[in-house]
């Protein structure tokens, strides 16, 4: 068996993919391994120098249109057939001498999944440095998984914690916290990190919003994916008991002869009710869609890590015992 996959998105790097196979091919020429290049919709030369430079260790997975970079990881994922999978970007930013390390890490004190920490990143402070520290760090506090570097792609995996990340939309921003889901131990360390020498970066100021966005997803699944009721029904009947509140206030001033039509908190009253009544609706809906989503495809809530037997358990006492 292949004992390393190691996947690459690329989209318009044309003049990269000759010094990134080599790149690769000189820091992995050790191990049994396999390079799957994820052509994610080039519009340059990008396909066709990858078939003038491949070899017998090489794959490429054609996309028919430019699916974006969550999508591209997830077919190479699909295509992959090693025991450990890897992710690097193609942009050579990242360098491939960083796996043998990680993934020896990775072995030798049973992670589940290394990630890389770009200690001396290589990009402009002001688009990329600093919006991604405010976004690492906001990332951090919501979810609880405490990565240094979310926006860095070289991680290293074991297989059955790759192939059910769910990366859809642009989610691969969240790896670590979608690793974290299936109960992964993670860990990270630090990576080198090298200045884009050719072509132009995917990346703009524009993400940040995408990625505040993914993160309120990322927050509900995190804390709310198998209880959806204990959000919004806390929401729910929060708003409903202060509307019920305002609207006993109203009714007592009512009785004693005052006016309340037109007064603003009678308008607050009733959005607090009738919000309140939503979000339990909604809370029962999603609690209704979250049993369909495990029980129709016999999906469990809990994911077994290693199955530990009578034999092994008589393995580890006579290691322990005192000779």
């Amino acid at each position: 068996m292949i004992e390393l996959s190691l996947v690459i998105p690329v989209m318009n790097e044309e003049d990269n993919v000759r010094p990134l196979l080599y790149a690769v091919r000189s820091a992995l020429k050790d191990f049994n391994y396999e390079i799957i290049l994820v052509d994610d919709g080039s519009t340059d030369n990008t396909r066709k120098r990858i078939l003038e430079y491949a070899d017998e260790r090489t794959v490429l997975v054609e996309l028919r249109k430019n699916y974006g970079q969550s999508t591209a990881m997830t077919a190479g994922i699909d295509y992959a057939r090693g025991e450990f999978i890897a992710m690097i970007d193609g942009d050579l930013q990242n360098d491939p001498t960083d796996i043998p390390f990680m993934l020896d890490l990775l072995k030798r004190e049973d992670w589940d999944v290394v990630a890389g920490n770009r200690k001396n990143r290589k990009d402009g402070m002001v688009l990329r440095k600093i919006p991604s520290k405010i976004a690492n760090a906001l990332i951090r506090r919501l979810t609880g998984v405490y990565i240094r570097d979310y926006g860095c792609t070289l991680k290293v995996f074991r297989r059955e914690i790759a192939e059910d990340l769910g990366l859809y939309g642009e989610l691969h921003r969240f790896i670590p916290v979608l690793a974290k889901l299936q109960g992964a131990r993670i860990t990270q360390v630090d990576v080198k990190h090298h200045p884009r020498k050719f072509g132009s970066s995917k990346y703009g100021i524009n993400r940040t919003f995408k990625v505040m966005s993914d993160l309120v997803l990322m927050v509900f699944f995190r804390r709310y994916m198998q209880k959806p009721m204990h959000l919004f029904g806390t929401i729910g009947f929060a708003s409903l008991g202060l509307g019920v509140l305002i609207n006993l206030y109203l009714l007592v001033l009512k009785i004693m002869g005052h006016d309340i039509w037109g007064k603003p908190i009678l308008i607050l009253g009733l959005i607090f009710l009738l919000g309140g009544i939503q979000m339990i609706t909604i809370g029962i809906i999603s609690e209704i869609a979250m049993r369909t989503y495990y029980e129709s495809q016999n999906k469990k809530t809990y994911k077994v890590r290693k199955l530990h037997t009578k034999k092994e358990f008589e393995k580890e006492r006579q290691v322990v015992q005192p000779t």
